[in-house]
């Protein structure tokens, strides 16, 4: 349908125009640089070049010098900002300096980083940026459960660890309490979600945090869930546990806002996925080495747990799309289809397979024996899809707009209609295409998006946001 009549290739496209809300957080890495003959006192200014715009804030990132610890030369800065504070960590191997002062200097001048000095400082904000990567280890394994992360700490030193693999196995707090053992003891526990204080597949994670006699619990968000909601804290300041909330609140929100969403709603989250010429002309492929291990559609694959495509793309030409992350949970494959004979069912090997379609299946060879199941919806509606996904434990739902936009018009505009779609992600692909006969133009209103943030890769750009 989306035939390309000669697209024009466009290179060194660039995303320094796209505006970026200053809430959010980013990784920048240094280049290499001397190390200097002194090391630096409490104080003194280690870093002055020329600025780097980054969030619409001019920020010194270059020509580091006198960073002296021992014989390490390497450094790297990391970066979370705020509407007021800025505060920079040095990474220097196994030694580290937190650069807590930041002058702020005008447009046309250079920026100043003040050190500490002081050596191995880690805050409850370091600690629980790790336990947040600790919890995605399990991306796409845990629905309907939260992907959860936890990190005991005695004497600044970490003493034990633990995620939550998968629904039905022991929380992220026992399999850290476990790693801790004795060492548990007057130790701080921090973990992402709020502590369970109810039995259900397992006993509740607060019994099993007092009983370790850990002096204080650090938790980065309240759990939604309304079973649980504050009275794991609750539970814990009875105990006489010295409890801290709402550390790297957003950063958590931000990994469990599928599981948040399914919590106060009872819908799976959804999201919209497609692809964009740079004149605004929808594509019906994917960019450049995307689907490569590592790349943003393989990792979105990984991220979801089901995946709704059109029956266009059921051919003997095309294979489904899986993730090719290390060990990834494919999700599940919900297909629309106006008409199962249609359908070109091949050696369907891969993940797990729905065909929802308006008729019946009279006819049609059995598809069963391969893993597939065959819905039959009458109409082509998104709420039936979100209900049958919700049973089956499913939290979160990715939308793919590729192949025959017939197959989408009914439920883009149900979903817009009764705002279910919460999420957008959008590639712009460095093509100038001409323009489509049909354009998918099939909401006819417009909406307008938050957070928007934009990276590049390769050649395309990637653009993600949320509708309001």
């Amino acid at each position: 349908m989306y035939a390309l009549k000669t697209p024009m290739s466009i290179s060194n496209i660039s995303i320094s125009n796209f505006c970026t809300p200053s809430n959010v957080s980013a990784s920048l890495m240094l280049p290499s640089v001397t190390r200097g003959s002194q090391t630096p006192i409490s104080g003194q200014e280690i870093c002055s070049s020329p600025k780097w715009w980054v969030y619409r804030n001019p920020i010194d990132l270059r020509n580091c010098c006198g960073l002296a610890c021992g014989s390490y030369s390497a450094c790297s800065y990391s970066h979370f900002l705020d509407n007021q504070v800025q505060r920079f960590e040095l990474s220097l191997k196994s030694k580290s300096r937190l650069c807590n002062t930041v002058k702020k200097a005008g447009r046309n001048t250079t920026n100043f980083v003040m050190c500490s000095g002081s050596e191995e400082v880690h805050d409850d904000g370091y600690y629980m940026r790790r336990c947040v990567e600790l919890a995605r280890t399990a991306v796409g394994f845990t629905s309907p459960n939260p992907m959860v992360g936890c990190i005991i700490v005695k004497d600044d030193k970490i003493v034990g660890q633990g995620f939550h693999p998968k629904a039905g196995q022991p929380h992220a707090e026992v399999f850290a309490l476990r790693d801790a053992g004795d060492m548990a003891e007057n130790a701080t526990a921090y973990v992402t979600l709020e502590p369970c204080n109810h039995y259900g597949r397992t006993p509740p994670c607060t019994e099993a945090l007092i009983k370790a006699k850990v002096k204080k619990v650090v938790v980065g968000m309240v759990d939604p869930n309304p079973i649980v909601a504050s009275k794991g804290v609750q539970r814990l300041r009875d105990a006489g546990i010295d409890v801290t909330v709402c550390v790297e609140e957003e950063l958590c929100k931000k990994m469990l806002e599928a599981y948040t969403h399914t919590m106060l709603t009872g819908n799976p989250f959804v999201t919209l996925r497609y692809s964009v010429s740079v004149n605004g002309q929808v594509l019906d492929h994917l960019g450049e080495k995307v689907m490569d291990s590592g790349g943003y559609y393989s990792k979105l694959l990984q991220e979801y747990d089901s995946v709704i495509y059109s029956s266009a793309l059921l051919s003997h030409k095309f294979s489904l799309p899986e993730s090719k992350e290390p060990g990834a949970n494919q999700p599940l494959q919900v297909v629309l289809a106006k008409s199962p004979p249609s359908l070109q069912i091949c050696d369907f090997t891969g993940s797990k397979m729905a065909i929802f379609t308006e008729n019946e299946t009279t006819g049609v060879p059995d598809i069963s024996q391969n893993g597939i199941e065959v819905v039959v919806s009458g109409h082509q509606r998104l709420t039936s899809i979100l209900e049958y996904c919700s049973r089956q434990g499913h939290c979160s739902l990715l939308l793919d707009l590729r192949g025959n936009s017939a197959d989408f018009k009914e439920i883009l505009q149900e979903g817009f209609e009764n705002n279910l779609f919460k999420k957008v992600v959008a590639e712009v692909q460095p093509l100038w295409v001409e323009k489509q006969e049909e354009p998918w133009n099939l909401l006819g209103k417009q909406l307008q998006l938050k957070n928007l943030t934009s990276r590049v890769l390769g050649g395309s750009v990637l653009l993600e946001g949320y509708f309001c």
